[in-house]
């Protein structure tokens, strides 16, 4: 989650394209240039199949004891584990429901010498299932991580130097594995959203202006984006930090709609809950939850106040059950939120306590649900693929 708004004099690489290489953490000596936005005639990854994986299967030792979940936490409003990106602790955790932890990453021998994992941002289990996408905003880098073996598999960015030249991003965020294999990517402080595939040099589309003036009129420019969620119809829903923006759009760069959740000073990664309706947080203090339709009416808030209020929440999913969790960044939890009576019905993690020791978080950020309720499994029969009608607004 970029930490600021953003109004900075234009800078362009050679040429005015940007170039992405690949940092191939097994292999050396890949070379690039400035070029075109057409693919390249490198190979594809494999394509990723949607997951027919369980929990058991990618976890297969089971947690053992009571957990360390908050006073009055059911774990049985979670259908199943969650991923979480513990940005503080330089860590991704998997915890399950009654608060155990079942997978940690990275451990010692985990990474090659002079290789390190810093401030994950975000992270998201693949269309298969079997690896895990995480965007390392302060860090420059996009890592996608082999689950089974523990290795990171390629690396997109230079660690630490944030740009728009070669091989650079500024402040990357909520990078997607389609089932192809391209990864799609908002990149906040470069103002604009890419689309790539690994083992290409340049990117197949550059959506909006490359510059750090960010401001809203999309296509062509976007207001600092921070995320783009797959939809039902096969399009995606942007995020635009500066104004307060959604926008629907496709692979081919087409935008359907702009709106503007309401209320929010700061919406970060909304998304959908169903045709429709949408889900956004505001990273604020004090921060809010809520749910909005497709001409920006309110159908939902959650926004406790004093003590009890949120302070910089990121990131919020829907939950099979109907049920929102949702980070809670600077108070170092997560949480699950029942719509119906707007209370905390799980908590992992202690409130304005950061640490690294079980059932303790260090400013958590990002979240996903273990296959197969993860979200890119959930949608990879229709991400990025051909889309279906938008269903029409309606007016309050």
């Amino acid at each position: 989650m970029v930490r600021q708004r953003l109004s900075r004099s234009v800078r362009h690489n050679c040429s005015g394209a940007f170039v992405i290489t690949l940092t191939l953490v097994a292999l050396s000596g890949v070379l690039a240039s400035c070029g075109t936005q057409a693919r390249t005639a490198a190979p594809k990854a494999p394509t990723h199949e949607r997951s027919t994986i369980t929990t058991t299967s990618m976890f297969p030792d089971p947690g053992t004891g009571t957990g360390y979940l908050a006073p009055g936490s059911d774990p049985s409003v979670l259908p199943g584990p969650v991923l979480l990106a513990d940005e503080g602790n330089n860590r991704l955790i998997v915890v399950d429901p009654q608060g155990r932890t079942l997978w940690t990453f990275p451990q010692p021998g985990d990474l090659p010498p002079g290789v390190s994992l810093q401030s994950p941002d975000d992270a998201f289990f693949t269309p298969d299932g079997k690896e895990i996408i995480v965007t390392e905003e302060e860090y420059s880098v996009i890592t996608v991580v082999d689950v089974p073996s523990r290795k990171i598999l390629w690396r997109l960015g230079t660690p630490g130097v944030p740009g728009d030249g070669p091989n650079q991003l500024s402040n990357p965020d909520d990078a997607l594995l389609l089932p192809d294999g391209d990864v799609f990517t908002a990149d906040i402080k470069n103002c604009r959203l890419l689309l790539f595939a690994p083992h290409t040099l340049v990117p197949a589309h550059i959506y909006g202006m490359t510059t750090q003036d960010c401001r809203h009129s999309p296509p062509a420019q976007w207001g600092s984006p921070n995320g783009a969620f797959p939809m039902d119809n096969g399009h995606f829903l942007v995020t635009e930090i500066n104004g307060d923006w959604v926008d629907e759009m496709d692979l081919s760069g087409k935008v359907y709609a702009s709106w503007h959740p309401p209320g929010v000073a700061y919406p970060s990664d909304s998304n959908e809950v169903s045709p429709g309706t949408y889900l956004t947080v505001d990273y604020s203090q004090p921060g809010q939850i809520e749910t909005f339709d497709a001409v920006g009416r309110l159908l939902w808030r959650f926004r406790p106040s004093g003590n009890a209020g949120l302070n910089h929440p990121s990131l919020a999913l829907p939950l099979p059950n109907g049920d929102v969790i949702a980070t809670d960044d600077h108070n170092d939890r997560v949480i699950v939120v029942n719509p119906k009576t707007n209370a905390i019905v799980w908590q992992y993690g202690v409130r304005g306590q950061p640490g690294d020791a079980p059932g303790l978080l260090n400013a958590v950020d990002g979240l996903d649900m273990v296959p197969p309720y993860s979200d890119l499994v959930v949608h990879a029969a229709t991400m990025g693929g051909p889309a279906a009608p938008t269903p029409a607004a309606t007016t309050p």
